[in-house]
């Protein structure tokens, strides 16, 4: 098993046990690969859901670059949905799976189809 594997199986894991979701392991996986190299770089591969610039970053490159939404007051309000379904107590809020969460909150797969 390669490391973007088990990253992937790691990201499930926080979905499954974390979240409570079951995870679309093929969307999962693109989501994953559409965070590129940052996956690999431990500071990077999280989102520090404690900053407001961080979350704003979230909002600008993926909500409005990657899934086209209009800016608005619903984003923000979905980001925090998010992140306190993740956990806010949870430490490591992996990218891919706010990612993941945020891209099946806005119904948004077809994205990655």
């Amino acid at each position: 098993m390669g490391k973007r594997e088990e990253l992937i199986a790691q990201y499930a894991d926080d979905l499954k046990n974390k979240c409570g979701m079951t995870p679309d392991m093929d969307l999962l996986t693109k989501v994953t690969i559409g965070c590129g190299p940052a996956i690999y770089n431990a500071d990077a591969s999280t989102v520090a859901s404690s900053q407001p610039d961080e979350l704003e970053t979230v909002k600008n490159n993926f909500l409005i670059k990657k899934l086209g939404l209009a800016d608005g007051p619903e984003l923000m309000d979905a980001i925090n949905k998010v992140i306190d379904t993740y956990g806010k107590s949870e430490r490591n809020k992996y990218r891919a799976v706010v990612y993941y969460m945020l891209t099946k909150h806005f119904g948004k797969e077809a994205i990655y189809a």
